[in-house]
């Protein structure tokens, strides 16, 4: 899998707003970078009140400084693991994600980059990791212990599961309808 082909396949128009009464937004950000793809994602400390211990794309809530989400979750990205990159990296978005224990509505942001950049952790991150692609959407599955529509993912010895999976099972879905559509 090329970072061209992963670029083509996610690449949309951005609509960076979300309006969904009852639930709070929040914005993330997909990173696939390298000439062997990767996906960045942060794990969260143990000693956080929400989440704790998570894998997750770096990203939160909206602050009064970012003009939409996609400026959220720039912001968190920049703040979180150090990535500065612009509005220019963004090549597209995926469907909203909602988290139910906290009441989120997460619009995840994705952005294609040749390089993995250089980054470091802030406090609100125990460790950045750099997962390859492919490998990782190999081990996704349906969580049926969960509920309907829910996945986890296997990295080494750590589950990915909640929204971080649902936002990967809609890149996995995303690649392979490009992928069948090229045949």
């Amino acid at each position: 899998m090329e970072v061209d082909f992963i670029r083509d396949s996610l690449a949309c128009p951005l609509d960076p707003v979300l309006d969904e009464p009852g639930w709070r937004p929040a914005a993330v950000l997909l990173l696939i970078c390298g000439r062997i793809p990767h996906v960045i994602m942060t794990e969260k400390p143990q000693h956080m009140r929400v989440h704790a211990g998570e894998i997750s794309f770096p990203g939160g809530k909206p602050e009064s400084v970012d003009a939409d989400l996609c400026e959220t979750a720039l912001r968190e990205a920049r703040e979180e693991i150090g990535y500065g990159a612009d509005r220019r990296s963004v090549v597209g978005q995926l469907g909203a994600v909602h988290t139910m224990n906290s009441r989120f509505t997460i619009l995840p942001f994705v952005a294609v980059q040749e390089r993995i950049p250089s980054m470091r952790a802030n406090a609100e991150v125990d460790a950045i990791l750099c997962i390859p692609l492919e490998p990782l959407l190999k081990t996704l599955a349906a969580d049926t212990r969960r509920g309907k529509g829910m996945f986890t993912l296997q990295y080494m010895n750590k589950t990915i599961w909640g929204a971080s999976a649902r936002i990967l099972e809609q890149v996995s879905s995303r690649l392979a309808g490009h992928r069948a559509g090229m045949r």
